[in-house]
Order: structure tokens, then C-alpha cells, then sequence
């Protein structure tokens, strides 16, 4: 379950906490100014199996909405978003994890998966209740990626 607190700080910024479940393990996370500024592993991500997960077409499934240059050997990127080539030049790390793990926070309507929210899916099947699209390991691996494209 992702339980979310508002709490406003003095002038217009604003701390938004998230506490939730991943996947049967507990699992917590600080928004701040935008970001998740700090690692959600205690693990570095690994850019090769950020860039695995990006292009399974099971797990990120990233080309079906993106194109990245750098990946030859898949066909078919998408249009839907805006390129990824470059986007480690666009974001700071913090803010590539918050996109990563949950879009919905940063971009109002948008229709990219929030890849590690537990909850508030439309009729999710039984085995895939409370359970993330990404593990947080996975989500710090696609930002590991993530910012190898400059």
C-alpha cells in the first residue's frame, strides 16, 4: 500500500513523503523539491542492466514509447514520448528516479507507467496486486542508464 503525506514548508516548497510496499518488502522514499534525491538501493544501480530493463519489452518496456539512439538492435521505438537521447543532460539523478518511479508525480495526465507505485491501479489481475512494475534495485538501474545518455 502507498500511503502519501502532504506536508508544506515555509514559502511555496513542498516535502512530499511516500511510504509503500514493494513486492512484499517494506519500502520507503522522500520526494523532495521534485526528486527522490536519495538512492532507493543500498546498491549502485548497474547501467548494463538499467539498459536490459529498458528494452524488455516485459519490464520497462521504454521503446514502446521512447527512441534511444544508442539502441541499435531493437526495432520499433516509440513516438509517444519525447526521445531519451540526452535526457541526463535535461535531469539531474534525483529527478530521472522520481520520472522512473512514479511519472505521475512530475508529469500531471501523463501516461507513462509509475513503474514503482503499489496501488490505485483499475482491476489489477491477483498477482500482480501490491506489487510494483519495477523493484527499486531495477529502478536505480534504468537511472544508472539513464544517465550514460548524454
Amino acid at each position: 500500500m502507498v500511503k502519501k503525506t502532504l506536508i508544506y514548508a515555509t514559502g511555496a516548497a513542498a516535502l512530499l513523503l511516500l511510504a509503500g510496499q514493494q513486492a512484499g518488502a517494506g519500502m520507503s522514499y522522500e520526494i523532495v523539491d521534485m526528486a527522490i534525491p536519495k538512492p532507493l538501493t543500498d546498491q549502485a544501480g548497474d547501467a548494463a542492466n538499467g539498459r536490459a530493463t529498458v528494452i524488455d519489452r516485459k519490464l520497462g518496456n521504454c521503446l514502446a514509447c521512447h527512441q534511444i539512439t544508442d539502441i541499435k538492435e531493437q526495432q520499433f521505438h516509440g513516438e509517444v514520448g519525447p526521445p531519451l537521447d540526452g535526457v541526463a543532460e535535461r535531469w539531474e539523478e534525483g529527478q530521472l528516479r522520481l520520472i522512473v518511479a512514479n511519472s505521475k508525480a512530475v508529469f500531471d495526465g501523463t501516461i507513462m507507467p509509475a513503474f514503482l507505485v503499489t496501488e490505485g491501479f483499475n482491476h489489477p489481475l491477483d498477482k500482480f496486486e501490491g506489487k510494483s512494475i519495477l523493484t527499486p534495485q531495477q529502478v536505480e538501474d534504468v537511472v544508472a542508464y539513464l544517465k550514460t545518455l548524454k
